[in-house]
């Protein structure tokens, strides 16, 4: 996949995208509509008549695992682990970038006084945020002043003028330590906020790669080639060529404008008001031909933000707890209703005494897990990490509290709402062991059917069962995707939306 047009393209081939060509309006109706959509499991929409704005916008394209599995190439049957596993394959080693001389993302160039964000079909998402959010499915391009490391980070950008983005680069984040880096050097940092680029960027943009590694790397390790790039028009940010819409421009460390609030993938604001933050001052914008722009809903689960950061903080959990050569690892999962991040259940096939215990406080130490990361659950390899009916079967008859470890301190996001707005610094962190212990002498019995048996019931099923087939009888359970589900799920993925 080259760009986001070929998975336009390619999603509504497969039933995965529908078109809305009625009116609707930038102020709500549109993010409405799509979260509304979002709920039901829909489709991917493509806006076509945005009121005052001849140009489309692009909405819930990362909400179904199926649409997932398109970005990566893979069959749309699969499960987000299955997603993960491929990820951690893929990614063992990386494919570095391309430079090229030309790109669509240069078709159009404005520059000074032309610069003007508001040409652009820029949502206003929820009643009580601050303004309108040109920063939701983006990705800002940033480069560390001293050693040359380039950073994709995905952050929030409000629309505060024509040529000004407000920014949260929240404390420790990559964007956050190379602006610390230009502050010491008295400097404006440059950067690039891109919109619209082969969807697989923003993935990674989302997720929690550790200091000094560059996401174009690992783009091009899961797309098999290098991802090509292309020189921005005002400083030395390399720019996917791929890209709808380039905004060039510089933050002073020292300048702030107040920013926010924005209804996060919480579910909640992260404050009151606007808070004074850095900003972007925009000195460029280049943009394909009729620019498509992508935008999320954000706001409460299951979303865009909650589908990729399940999908990349669960791989790279995993493929750090590899890196760490922890032995049995068999599966990870970070739920997206946790939003990939608050949560993770780890399976594990012991091998020694204490064997879960560290498999836990690994998961803590990692880039991913040190961040956020509240509670970490492991079991025994006979249960799925993403097999949510048979973990709480765990969590009820193999956990005891005594063996819990409980930790008070840890890094802590400003998003979490269940800390204090004045005590979002540090949180605790809780480590279950929903194992049963590797030393112990006498394990408990496990009640089994007789697999003979149970291979000549199913061998029988259709003469017992004419009108169910032998591959429906299964039981409720979890899809792989963190939803319990039956054989007759409610609304189906990619289900059709009417306008």
């Amino acid at each position: 996949m080259r760009d986001l047009r070929e998975f336009i393209a390619q999603a509504e081939c497969e039933g995965e995208l529908r078109r809305v060509t009625a009116p609707v309006d930038w102020n709500l109706e549109l993010s409405h509509i799509a979260k509304l959509n979002e709920e039901r499991s829909g489709p991917a929409l493509l806006f076509e008549n945005v009121k005052d704005y001849a140009s489309p916008v692009l909405t819930s394209v990362c909400t179904t695992t199926a649409r997932l599995a398109l970005i990566m190439g893979m069959p749309k049957s699969s499960s987000l682990v299955d997603l993960m596993r491929e990820w951690v394959k893929r990614t063992r080693t990386q494919i570095p970038p391309v430079w090229v001389d030309s790109a669509p993302c240069k078709e159009n160039v404005m520059r000074g006084d032309d610069v003007d964000l508001y040409k652009f079909p820029v949502p206003w998402v929820y009643p009580k945020d601050g303004g309108r959010y040109f920063g939701t499915a983006v990705f800002v391009v940033t480069k560390d002043p001293d050693t040359g490391w380039v950073n994709l980070g995905t952050y929030r950008l409000q629309l505060l003028d024509k040529n000004i983005l407000g920014t949260q680069f929240i404390k420790g984040k990559h964007a956050d330590l190379m602006l610390k880096a230009y502050a010491a050097k008295k400097q404006p940092m440059p950067v690039v906020a891109v919109v619209g680029a082969d969807p697989l960027l923003f993935l990674m943009g989302a997720a929690r790669l550790p200091a000094f590694e560059s996401e174009f790397g690992f783009a091009g390790a899961i797309r098999g080639a290098p991802i090509e790039v292309i020189k921005a028009e005002t400083n030395d940010l390399p720019v996917p060529a791929s890209a709808e819409i380039v905004v060039e421009g510089e933050v002073d460390p020292t300048a702030t404008m107040p920013e926010g609030p924005f209804g996060e993938y919480t579910g909640y604001y992260s404050g009151i008001g606007a808070t004074p933050r850095p900003f972007i001052k925009v000195n460029c914008i280049t943009h394909r031909n009729n620019p498509i722009y992508w935008g999320t809903t954000v706001g409460r689960a299951v979303t865009d933000t909650h589908m990729t950061m399940a999908l990349t903080y669960g791989s790279t959990l995993w493929q750090e707890l590899e890196a760490m050569r922890i032995p049995g690892i068999k599966s990870v999962y970070c739920p997206p209703e946790g939003s990939g991040r608050f949560l993770a259940i780890i399976s594990v096939k012991q091998m020694y005494p204490g064997h879960s215990a560290q498999v836990g406080t690994a998961a803590i130490s990692t880039e991913m897990g040190a961040y956020g990361l509240k509670t970490v659950i492991v079991v025994d390899e006979d249960i799925d990490a993403w097999d949510l009916p048979r973990v709480l079967w765990a969590l009820s008859f193999r956990f005891q509290p005594s063996r819990a470890e409980f930790i008070k301190r840890g890094r802590s996001t400003p998003l979490d709402p269940s800390l204090p707005l004045d005590a979002r610094e540090i949180t605790s962190r809780l480590i279950i062991d929903a194992t049963i212990p590797y030393e112990w002498k006498d394990k408990p019995i496990p009640v089994e059917l007789d697999p003979i048996v149970e291979k000549r019931v199913l061998a029988r099923w259709d003469e017992l069962f004419p009108e169910q087939s032998a591959s429906e009888a299964v039981p409720i359970s979890g899809d792989g995707n963190g939803h319990i589900q039956s054989s007759e799920p409610v609304v189906a993925e990619g289900a059709k939306f009417e306008m």
